[in-house]
């Protein structure tokens, strides 16, 4: 059989290679080309393993410096199969590397591709040794290298399993961090986090609680908590990762005065996707704690259903927070456009309410209209 050098395998070296398939006590089958034709050089028996057996190839006479060749290896049993190498040194002619290369495809092709399961590209006989082979063995069964994109999607599935795990072993009930507040079904919490928490129920006044994510150990830790005003909000909050943000936000647009609780998720686009998927999975189950520990409180402080999300945390301020949680008549204006009746609910936006569903009544179909007779 030909391929692009035209060079076919003699019928001798089939039957040598037949044989030795079937008698398994050959270990090496050296193929050289001659005339034009690929023809059985020398077989070398078993002896030792095949490792072992490979330093038979450092003898001179039997690969030499300057001179192509390829060797069939059988692998050791119990396996039927074999390795081929592709011995071509940097000192052979060009015109002699061009034309093994381009005949190895025929040899195998013609000898059977299904019994070779491994190949080696050799440039000198030291890359035939025993350590070669060994190193050969271990780069074959190391982890493939990974792109920086194939690392960022492992790390993205990677944290998926473990909120997946996570929110599974907390439906079997496991003790909560968050002592009444309910079963544990997040991720573990560190005290600071959990006093600022606690604090942030009983205050008064307009305050922060930044927490966030310890990555490594997968535990919410406390970032940052402080007194500030709405209109310095934003200068709370970190620019270049995640964070769960909870604003404590005395003020009266609804017409009745109240210190209000917002959830805020911040996502800049800069965070890495790991952190994304962590933060993301693990903010439903996080609310939930914190709404159950603040009202265990005993707080007259009242905790927003919504979650507010943004990739730009220097874009909250009032303004936004009042189009967000639809204080600014939003509301009204679109329910009054899509013909709902009566005025809007103060702080009834579009966005549906964290661990909430809103429900819409099934409509039955008008009938086919009746023919008139």
């Amino acid at each position: 059989m030909s391929a692009s050098s035209g060079i076919t395998v003699s019928a001798d070296l089939a039957q040598q290679f037949s044989s030795a398939v079937d008698q398994k006590s050959t270990r090496f089958i050296k193929v050289s080309i001659q005339n034009e034709s690929l023809v059985h050089d020398l077989s070398i028996p078993v002896e030792g393993t095949l490792q072992e057996d490979l330093e038979k190839l450092q003898d001179d006479s039997i690969l030499q410096d300057d001179v192509p060749a390829y060797i069939l290896a059988k692998l050791d049993d119990p396996s039927s199969e074999w390795l081929a190498i592709y011995y071509v040194p940097d000192s052979a002619k060009v015109r002699d590397k061009m034309l093994y290369a381009s005949t190895r495809a025929s040899l195998l092709k013609t000898l059977g591709s299904t019994s070779f399961t491994d190949s080696i590209f050799a440039t000198s006989r030291s890359d035939i040794t025993p350590a070669s082979y060994a190193a050969h063995l271990a780069s074959l069964n190391a982890p493939k290298p990974l792109s920086a994109r194939e690392k960022e999607i492992e790390e993205a599935r990677a944290a998926e399993r473990a909120a997946s795990n996570a929110s599974y072993q907390g439906s079997s009930g496991r003790a909560s961090h968050l002592g009444a507040a309910g079963s544990k079904i997040g991720m573990p919490w560190s005290d600071e986090a959990e006093k600022a928490i606690e604090e942030l129920g009983n205050g008064t006044e307009a305050d922060v609680v930044v927490i966030k994510i310890d990555v490594g150990t997968e535990t919410l830790v406390l970032h940052s908590t402080s007194q500030t005003p709405v209109e310095e909000l934003a200068a709370t909050i970190p620019k270049d990762d995640a964070s769960y943000v909870f604003f404590a936000w005395p003020h009266s647009h609804d017409f009745s005065p109240k210190r209000e609780i917002i959830f805020i998720y911040s996502c800049p686009s800069t965070t890495p996707i790991k952190h994304r998927m962590l933060y993301s999975s693990g903010a439903l189950v996080f609310f939930r704690e914190v709404q159950a520990k603040i009202k265990s409180t005993g707080t007259s402080s009242v905790v927003n259903t919504r979650k507010i999300e943004t990739s730009e945390p220097t874009e909250l301020d009032e303004a936004f927070l009042l189009s967000e949680l639809r204080y600014d008549g939003s509301a009204k204006a679109e329910s009054q456009q899509l013909g709902g009746e009566g005025s809007a609910t103060p702080g009834s936006g579009a966005r549906t309410p964290l661990g909430t569903a809103e429900e819409k009544k099934f409509a039955k179909p008008r009938g086919p209209a009746r023919r008139k007779a």
